[in-house]
Parts: C-alpha cells; sequence; structure tokens
C-alpha cells in the first residue's frame, strides 16, 4: 500500500503516530527583564567599553548583547547567577562582534575618547590608564574578557564558569596575563619616556 493522503485508513497499515510539538516556553516577561538588566547594566558598559573602540561601536555592541540576552532570556536558569549568564552572553556576543568589525590592519584607539570612559571619575587622566588600555586593545579577545573579569573582582569559579573553562587554566592565564600586561606596560612606559 502506499500513503498519499493524511487521511489514510488502510488496514494493512500501522496508524500514524502523533507528531508532538515541541514544548513551548514561557513568553518572558519585560518587564521582569529590565529591571534584572538595570541591576547588571555595569556588565554590557564594560564589556562593550573592552571590546569596542570608538563610541558608534560601544553603542552598537551594546544594543547587540542587549539584543542577544533577551534572546536567550527564555533559557536563562535562575540556578545559575544572572551576572555570570549575563557575562558569558556579553563576552561571546563581543567576540563575535569584534570578528566582524576587525579589519586585517589593527586600528589604534583614541585616547582622548577612551579617556571619558576609564577616567570620567578622576579629575585628570592617569598615564597609566591611557597605558593599560593601549596593552587591553592589543589583547586577543580571550584574554580581554579574561582581564575585564579579573578586574571586576570575579572569583576564579565565576571566571571558569563564564568562559568555559577550568579553574586551574584560569589561574594559569591570569599568571600569564599579568605577567605579560607588566612587560608590555613597562616597554610602552620606556618608549615614551
Amino acid at each position: 500500500c502506499m500513503r498519499t493522503s493524511s487521511r489514510h485508513n488502510c488496514p494493512r497499515c500501522p496508524p500514524r503516530a502523533a507528531v508532538a510539538s515541541p514544548p513551548m516556553t514561557p513568553r518572558p516577561d519585560p518587564a521582569v527583564f529590565t529591571v534584572v538588566l538595570g541591576r547588571h547594566d555595569s556588565v554590557i558598559h564594560d564589556v562593550a567599553r573592552v571590546y569596542a573602540n570608538s563610541l558608534a561601536y560601544r553603542q552598537d555592541l551594546s544594543q547587540e548583547i542587549t539584543l542577544q540576552l533577551w534572546r536567550a532570556y527564555p533559557r536563562y536558569s535562575p540556578e545559575r547567577p544572572f551576572s555570570t549568564w549575563m557575562y558569558r552572553i556579553a563576552l561571546n556576543v563581543a567576540i563575535s562582534f569584534l570578528r566582524r568589525h576587525t579589519h586585517p590592519v589593527r586600528q589604534t584607539l583614541s585616547l582622548e575618547e577612551n579617556e571619558i570612559d576609564v577616567a570620567s571619575e578622576a579629575s585628570e587622566p592617569d598615564e597609566r590608564v591611557a597605558l593599560l588600555q593601549q596593552v587591553i586593545a592589543s589583547l586577543s579577545p580571550l584574554d580581554r574578557g579574561l582581564l575585564l573579569l579579573y578586574l571586576d573582582d570575579h572569583s576564579y569559579r565565576d571566571i571558569a564558569a563564564i568562559l568555559g573553562l577550568t579553574e586551574t587554566n584560569v589561574a594559569t592565564k591570569l599568571n600569564r596575563l599579568k605577567q605579560h600586561v607588566r612587560e608590555e606596560t613597562l616597554k610602552l612606559d620606556r618608549q615614551q619616556s
């Protein structure tokens, strides 16, 4: 027998199994999302500042991170800290954004533009902050994320969960990264003196 109709009732053919539709995920509440996002909005700004080198790119990246957080929000599990989940998504979006917007020639950062973000609370910009910004801009995307999380006082366990690494790997990478940042900062300091 050949089934040609959806209403096929041949006694020799087994009945068709009912096709189960995928379970519906509950619609996220925009008001709850906005409140929770507002509590952690510094994560978006910090990630955007580290991964985008101009105000326009920072705004675009912030918007893209927020959009991806909204899209992923229905899958957020309250058993995990919201900030850990948020950092993981924000860093992944930022790394993808950086890949899409990086040209073969390394772009340099405008110190005047970045001074406002980093030294906004200080009355006069610190030269060491500018040197540190240069060094951070030269790091790989993963190392930027690692350093950002470390500077935001996250535990090695949190960093490992966000970046998908082991705690031992985080400790090793951070030690090497701190040494690299020290060396590069000293080298740039000597070059400017």
